[in-house]
């Protein structure tokens, strides 16, 4: 048995085992002069050598052709692509990557090859410790370069050109030839390591969830492989030993799943990652911008608090339109330094020579570590820490650290806090009015600062107060803070005679309070708050200890699987950013898009229906008060459903300050840039998730203060609401409603229609039958009195039940002869889509509907949907119990009805939200397809990380995506079904998942909860029963179980 943490090792061969490189550059240099020569002299354009630069960026690393081919379009050059029989001297990219053989093995023939030292006395230590070794490259000559080397016994398993095009494999930054070199010596790629020279490959390895990426840069390239996902770099093999390999199996790669990481400074990216790189702590959240950036193209500094909204009007082509947005207030970051008479400092004008961000999951931390180079040659480190505490929600700060490294001389630097901005976040909201601050007071003295503005039509104060520290080399020093102002901005100044290599520190620490939750005087209260806090570490570790409470109770430990455990830790992370034990004070609920952005304009929707089973496992305190949020607005909800002509209660599609609804009436097209009307507030369904995330609360939690006060009411509410919109249409018998919209925005009305609203849509008749039949049992546990205390206070009768019994037994559904459920009656007409025809025209079809709009056609005559809708059903309740109601409703359906359904709306759905993916995961896997169900569900996993929506994330985090994705781990592949009354777990893991291990509270009971791929080891704080593949078994309170499959 291996002595090692690890058991494989792939290599790359080019650059790593040999010294091929300048083999290789040399024959690309020859055939590519060559055939540029060819082209000045025959078409007359100007001669340009092929580089060592070219050679790099364009074609190491990659596949022959697509290394041609990659070179030629970067000089604008169009060739046929030809076939790999071409002869060289056809001018076709298969032609030319011929030429370019033909020269390297005359050459490799003629002088043979080196193989690296270091990296043969590597291969020697590792067959002797009975490591398995493989070769994956992307040359046709891997063969007979390992064989010039004499290095064939060491290798094996080879996955090289030659077998990448027998096997159709991908080439690099694809992770295929490594995955396969792999399987081929039977080791899962989470035991392994890839040993890579080129970016493309350190990118394959990180796309293939390896254990370890070795970068090994000896083309001076170490920030371009840290950058593209290399976990440990290198400039020769022999600056590793094996036991510093096995450090980093023991502990580096559970140290890196805690830690987000970038490493380039890339402007097109760079807001999507402040999303991401976000602190907070529920109260508020604050954008990972650098300190030294305002917004611009590039970067965008905000800072969101908790349900702080503004509404403004502004007048569009004669019309009044009223928006109420997510307000953008004071940026608390800012920081900058200049050098003598130079102009501040900013990323976006100054050579980058190297940067590294880093956000700690575990407490929150941000810290970034950068060395930059101005035009006048001044060569600077700069290194930033910045904290939102989780132990006290007003309080954050920030280390700033300056060292000049080539330099000294005079150096000012400025701190400020600055509420004179205005909301740019979401650009398709541009031609609004946007500025929702206005200034009150501003001013300081000395170190301490503070700011006060208010929200222009709200009326909600806000006071930021901020405390300097400035030191040297750690010293504390008495300087002169020279403040200023100017309204709503007040600044700080520090001069300093900076000397090469001293560090200079800067420490600020803040405090944010409003007038909405704080009926104090707010000024004096933070103030208070910075004067009494010593330090940043002080406070980091207070915060520290806050998040180490949040992570006991919320962790999913995957075990086999990087990407799923790091991706899975953010998600938690951010949704704790968004709402956090903290809310329990907060009138808030957890908004679209988080704490992190002002899309959707900070409003709350259905997502609520993802969102909150999260905390009612793990923080049933912040689950109820978010769920009392909407009570609290239960009377606007009345108000709105009246108004209509309705009774009951009748959520918002979007709801902000106080529950009215928000949503637009007409909505901007961003690709044909014409308003056009808005239906979208017809998604009625919103109610139905309030009233199922009101009931799954009570099931989970056992609350029944909350349900017998307030959720009852509600519901029975929302139960009336729809009873009222429910009409029997005599010639079916059944119960029909009109005039709404399902899940999928793509459809808002019929073909032609003047008016907004479809007919029995299936997902809400199926969720009014099962909330209308769940009725009675929540009744049933009702004491007397809080009963008759509910049915007098709505003036409920024993009939209206009854009433909604016949709607429970006898609403309408259409389903064709093969059992396909109809998205609403009328979907069977629409017209069929050319899918084949838009993925080549667009080639991004997410938002189809918008795509149609912009060519003059509309999504409402389409089978196409955003996401799902019909199928949105089974995500909510379990197929047993869709089963009986269908069965109650008098329907018949075949026993593979869930897979036929299954695949027709697949077929025709863009996932145009992101949340549809985390649909079709469960619904797939319920339906036994688990490949299926795991590429849907890894793309939504990584939805955010590698904003797939085309800069969507910029504008900020998906909750409801991130949420849904921590269920299906726990729901789906774990197997944890809390939907009846006894904790059942029927796990069906990814192959790749060696174990799950989470916490979980149900009905009062706290589990401890780990799953491999044959046992369950379970742990309850108290006498439970559980049923684990349909066997029930009993546990005693604090004794753990091990139960074998």
């Amino acid at each position: 048995m291996s002595k090692h943490q690890f058991e494989a090792v792939i290599f790359d061969l080019d650059g790593v085992i040999t010294k091929t490189a300048n083999v290789h550059s040399r024959a690309w240099k020859k055939m590519f002069d060559d055939y540029l020569r060819f082209r000045e002299e025959t078409k007359g354009e100007s001669f340009r050598e092929f580089t060592s630069e070219d050679y790099l960026h364009y074609v190491d690393g990659k596949p022959r052709y697509d290394g041609v081919k990659s070179f030629l379009d970067s000089r604008n050059i169009s060739l046929p692509f030809g076939t790999p029989e071409d002869n060289p001297e056809e001018e076709t990219v298969c032609g030319l990557g011929n030429r370019k053989n033909i020269a390297f093995n005359e050459v490799l023939k003629n002088e043979g090859v080196e193989a690296y030292p270091s990296t043969v006395r590597l291969l020697e230590q590792l067959k002797k410790d009975d490591i398995r070794i493989g070769v994956a490259s992307s040359s046709k000559n891997a063969e007979g370069v390992l064989k010039a080397a004499g290095l064939m016994d060491f290798i094996e398993t080879r996955v090289d050109g030659v077998v990448s095009a027998d096997i159709g494999l991908k080439g690099k930054p694809a992770p295929d030839i490594f995955v396969t070199a792999a399987k081929n010596l039977g080791i899962e790629p989470h035991n392994a390591i890839v040993v890579e020279d080129a970016t493309s490959g350190v990118q394959a390895g990180k796309n293939g969830n390896f254990g370890l990426v070795l970068g090994l840069a000896r083309e001076d390239n170490v920030e371009a492989l840290k950058a593209n996902g290399a976990d440990i770099v290198v400039e020769d093999l022999e600056e590793i030993t094996l036991n510093d390999i096995n450090d980093w199996f023991e502990k580096g790669i559970e140290e890196d799943n805690w830690k987000l990481k970038y490493n380039d400074y890339n402007p097109d990216k760079e807001k999507s990652r402040e999303a991401l790189l976000t602190i907070g702590n529920g109260f508020f959240g604050t954008r990972g911008a650098m300190e030294e950036t305002t917004s611009s193209e590039s970067n965008y500094p905000g800072t969101y608090i908790a349900g702080m909204y503004n509404r403004l009007i502004t007048t569009i082509s004669g019309r009044d339109i009223e928006n109420e947005d997510f307000v953008n207030v004071p940026n608390w970051l800012k920081i900058n330094f200049k050098i003598d008479d130079e102009s501040w400092f900013s990323p976006n004008k100054t050579t980058v020579n190297s940067i590294s961000r880093e956000l700690d999951l575990r407490n929150g931390l941000l810290s970034k570590t950068m060395i930059v180079t101005d035009s006048e040659g001044h060569k600077t480190k700069i290194e930033s820490y910045r904290m939102a505490s989780m132990a006290n929600m007003h309080l954050a700060a920030i280390k700033y650290r300056v060292t000049p490294l080539n330099y000294s001389g005079s150096m000012s630097f400025c701190s400020s806090l600055d509420g004179t901005h205005k909301n740019e976040g979401v650009k398709r909201y541009n031609s609004l009015n946007q500025q929702h601050l206005e200034p009150m007071e501003q001013g300081g003295d000395g170190p301490t600062t503070f700011l006060k503005v208010r929200t222009t039509q709200s009326h909600i104060e806000i006071v930021e107060t901020a405390k300097l520290q400035f030191r040297v080399n750690g010293s504390d020093q008495l300087v002169e803070y020279g403040v200023s102002m100017d309204d709503g901005i007040v600044y700080t100044m520090i001069d300093h005679e900076a000397k090469a290599g001293e560090t200079i520190e800067i420490e600020k620490l803040v405090s944010i309070r409003t007038s909405q939750f704080d009926k104090k005087d707010i000024l004096t209260q933070a103030l208070w708050d910075v004067e009494n806090v010593n330090s940043f570490d002080e406070l980091l570790i207070d915060s520290t200890k806050a998040w180490k409470d949040i992570w006991q109770q919320a962790d999913i430990e995957i075990e086999g699987d990087r990407i799923s455990q790091k991706l899975l830790r953010m998600h938690i992370y951010h949704l704790m950013v968004s709402a956090s034990p903290h809310n329990v004070k907060l009138d808030a609920s957890v908004t679209a898009r988080g704490l992190h952005g002002e899309a959707y304009r900070g409003h709350i929707f259905w997502d609520e229906l993802f969102i909150l089973p999260f905390y009612d496992i793990h923080f049933p305190n912040v689950a109820r008060s978010i769920l009392m949020y909407r009570y609290r607005r239960l009377e606007k909800a009345r108000a709105y459903a009246k108004a209509y002509g309705y009774k009951g209660a009748m959520f918002p599609w979007q709801s902000g300050s106080d529950g009215r609804e928000e949503t637009q009436v007409v909505h901007l097209n961003p690709i044909s840039g014409e308003w056009g009307e808005d239906h979208s507030s017809l998604q009625r369904h919103v109610s139905l998730a309030i009233a199922y995330n009101t009931w799954q609360y009570f099931h989970i939690t056992d609350d029944i203060d909350f349900m017998q006060k307030y959720g009852m009411e509600m519901f029975l509410e929302i139960c009336r609401f729809w009873a009222s919109k429910s009409k029997l249409d005599s010639a079916t018998g059944k119960y029909s409603i009109k005039g709404v919209m399902g899940p999928d925005e793509f459809h808002e009305m019929y073909p032609d229609a003047e008016e907004g609203g479809l007919k029995d849509n299936a997902y809400t008749n199926i969720m009014v039958s099962w909330m209308m039949g769940t009725v009675p049992g929540l009744l049933s546990v009702m004491s007397d009195s809080s009963k008759k205390e509910v049915f007098s206070k709505i003036s409920l009768s024993e009939d209206e039940i009854n009433h909604w019994g016949e709607i429970h037994r006898s609403i309408n559904l259409v389903i064709s002869n093969e059992g396909i459920i109809s998205q609403y009656d009328g979907y069977f007409d629409l017209k069929e889509l050319d899918w084949d025809y838009y993925r080549e025209k667009y080639s991004n079809i997410y938002r189809m509907d918008r795509l149609l709009k912009a060519e003059g056609k509309s999504a409402d005559d389409y089978k196409v949907a955003k996401q799902a809708d019909a199928l949105m059903t089974f995500y909510n309740l379990d197929k047993e119990k869709v089963d009986q109601i269908l069965t109650d409703l008098g329907y018949k359906l075949p026993s593979d009805y869930l897979a036929k359904n299954l695949a027709y709306y697949l077929e025709r759905t863009s996932h145009g939200s992101t949340l549809s993916r985390v649909v079709h995961a469960q619904l797939a896997d319920m339906a036994g397809d688990e490949e299926l169900s795991w590429k849907l569900y890894s793309d939504a996993l990584s939805s955010d990380y590698n904003d797939i929506q085309g800069g969507t994330t910029a504008e900020g985090i998906h909750a409801g995506v991130m949420a849904g994705t921590v269920m299906i781990a726990l729901s789906t592949y774990a197997g944890i079904d809390l939907r009846s009354d006894i904790l059942t777990i029927e796990p069906t893991m990814p192959g790749q998942w060696k174990s799950i291990k989470c916490k979980l509270g149900f009905k009062k009971v706290q589990y401890s909860i780990t799953i491999t791929s044959d046992k369950v080891c379970i742990f309850a704080s108290a006498d439970a029963m559980v049923k684990v593949l349909n066997e029930t078994f009993y546990l005693q309170a604090d004794k753990p179980a091990e139960i074998h499959y």
